[in-house]
């Protein structure tokens, strides 16, 4: 059965004396429906579920008002009688219904007692229309593909995924085959939801890839319904071009890859669009690594990852034999597939900025920057085991930093101010920090 770790952030807001109402972001299909509705089953007397786009009735009425007195008596006879202590109240894909999004300021306002969750895929790009949004009266809570722990929870590996609890525990260095092999699955398979419980039961990787095309497909419909086609065609180029970008030895995006004569402007809006949506995530070189990390950036010069690395191999055509056959896949397509999943677990890390850092030469390059409680933190990655890592040794040097990642197939070592990392740990990051 899934396990989310996300569960533990719903249960937290539950616990608050003065909680708002929840927004739950994340890009379709990363299991935001579930997660809410498996929140309600076990932590409430009872939940009301409200779907907007397929509710019609339920949005005519938000249409028609968004007083919540009178918003809560329809509830009421349409559904139960609802107390406040002991009820959910979730509104689904709330995007299709702008002015419930905006009800929550009201519901915030005069009926703070009242438990609403709610969820939408499309709602960064909500964020930015032309209605009244809720500012400073609603929490965020986002939620990502799975981790690499929560795939090994969702494949049964629970004791596995335990154990990387303790970083510090020589047992890790033991199963290290076991976590590498899980590792080159998570590579193939990756962390949307459909798909793991796909490869829990079927453990087939061709069911595993029709899946993630179908995701990559539905995702693609979603471009066409929701923007103007000039718009599309620049989504769809940016989109199927990541592939080819990151398997370059220098990742950083190239426009001029897209189109001839292709420039940043021409493309800004439809890199939102994706960004917004959370299909990509957008790592920006930083100038100088200082605090904060979001003052030095140049937001012209970034590196674009896939929101997901199953559904990255998937867009590259790599097949299972190449992608779980033997080691190869930790050194070929030149690491992009190591940088993608160190991203997506960076991503999974309360309160950590990411960004990537080139010298004035360009001779040196570090891979991530990672600002987390109050250090900015040089991330090198290697696809395999070699620790060859001069960029690195360059920076080290120069900045002298109390603390340096290098993450690889390498076993756990903690130096002075260097820690080696392995692949599969890199959700123990804060908890590795807090010890030293």
């Amino acid at each position: 059965k899934m396990q989310r770790t996300a569960m533990n952030e719903l249960l937290a807001w539950k616990k608050r004396k003065t909680r708002l109402p929840l927004l739950v972001l994340g890009a379709r299909q990363v299991g935001k429906t579930w997660l809410l509705q498996e929140f309600g089953r076990n932590h409430y007397a009872q939940s009301i579920y409200i779907n907007f786009e397929l509710n019609e009735e339920m949005r005519q009425h938000f249409s028609r008002t968004i007083d919540p007195a009178h918003l809560i008596r329809v509830m009421e006879t349409i559904y139960f009688k609802i107390n406040p202590e002991n009820t959910l109240i979730i509104f689904d894909e709330i995007q299709a219904c702008p002015s419930a999004i905006t009800s929550l300021k009201y519901f915030q306002e005069n009926y703070p007692t009242y438990q609403i969750v709610a969820a939408g895929s499309l709602l960064g790009v909500a964020f930015h229309q032309e209605f009244s949004f809720p500012v400073g009266k609603v929490e965020f809570l986002e939620l990502f593909p799975l981790s690499f722990s929560e795939f090994l929870r969702g494949i049964g590996e629970t004791q596995l995924a335990d154990l990387l609890q303790n970083p510090y525990d020589p047992l890790i260095c033991d199963l290290r085959s076991s976590y590498i092999s899980h590792l080159k699955d998570y590579y193939y398979v990756g962390g949307m939801p459909a798909v793991v419980n796909e490869f829990n039961n079927n453990h087939d990787y061709n069911l595993v890839r029709s899946v993630q095309l179908r995701l990559l497909k539905s995702y693609e419909n979603d471009f066409a319904k929701h923007i103007s086609s000039s718009q599309k065609l620049k989504i769809d180029l940016i989109w199927k071009s990541l592939p080819a970008q990151l398997a370059q030895e220098n990742k950083k995006f190239i426009f001029k890859k897209l189109q001839e004569g292709s420039r940043f402007a021409d493309y800004q809006e439809a890199l939102s669009w994706l960004e917004r949506c959370g299909f990509i995530y957008r790592i920006k070189r930083i100038t100088r690594p200082a605090l904060p990390i979001k003052a030095y950036e140049d937001d012209k010069a970034f590196k674009l990852f896939m929101f997901d690395v199953g559904l990255l191999s998937a867009q590259s055509g790599l097949e299972a034999a190449t992608v779980v056959g033997d080691d190869k896949i930790f050194t070929e397509f030149k690491g992009a597939l190591a940088e993608q999943f160190v991203v997506q677990q960076l991503k999974t890390l309360p309160k950590v900025d990411i960004a990537y850092w080139i010298s004035k030469s360009g001779q040196a390059e570090i891979d991530f920057m990672i600002q987390t409680k109050g250090q900015v933190i040089p991330v090198e990655v290697k696809a395999a085991t070699n620790l060859q890592a001069k960029s690195l040794k360059y920076f080290r040097e120069k900045f002298n930093p109390s603390t340096s990642l290098r993450i690889s197939l390498a076993n756990f070592e903690k130096q002075t101010d260097l820690i080696n990392l392995p692949l599969y740990m890199i959700e123990q990051i804060p908890t590795i920090l807090e010890q030293s």
